[in-house]
């Protein structure tokens, strides 16, 4: 399998969580994946999300029920570790989709709301870091 080339930001479409152009960061440093969650919480057996950021525009979403999620550890870059939860969505790259685990995160002080880390990226792309919006600008490749 050929892998395709990303550069270190781009914008892609999560359409299971009705949201398209959203800006994220490729990390090669982190290992799971995350997304910004606003508001969460867990009733009867379900996950109740809502994807928000007063600093992302396109990164709005109505509530979204989630009836399989799990737990996960994930350890910041200064050492210190939070459980979060993980769900599964899909994301397209390239104009393919893909399956994706997200932590649910709080990143509404970061740039970026959504990063996509090496468990993703594995066996499907190379990052080059001189690149940007390498997804985005060729969807149909």
């Amino acid at each position: 399998m050929t892998k395709k080339v990303l550069g270190r930001i781009d914008k892609i479409d999560f359409p299971k969580l009705d949201m398209s152009e959203i800006d994220v960061k490729i990390d090669t440093g982190a290992y799971t994946s995350a997304i910004h969650c606003s508001q969460i919480r867990e009733e009867n057996n379900k996950l109740y999300c809502i994807f928000e950021s007063k600093g992302h525009p396109n990164f709005k979403s109505k509530e979204i029920a989630f009836e399989n999620y799990t737990y996960t550890d994930v350890k910041s870059s200064n050492g210190h570790k939070e459980n979060r939860y993980k769900i599964k969505t899909d994301v397209v790259f390239f104009g393919k989709t893909y399956k994706i685990n997200l932590t649910l995160s709080t990143r509404d002080d970061m740039r970026f709301p959504v990063l996509i880390g090496r468990q993703f990226l594995s066996k499907k792309f190379i990052v080059d870091v001189d690149l940007e919006n390498q997804s985005f600008n060729n969807q149909n490749k």
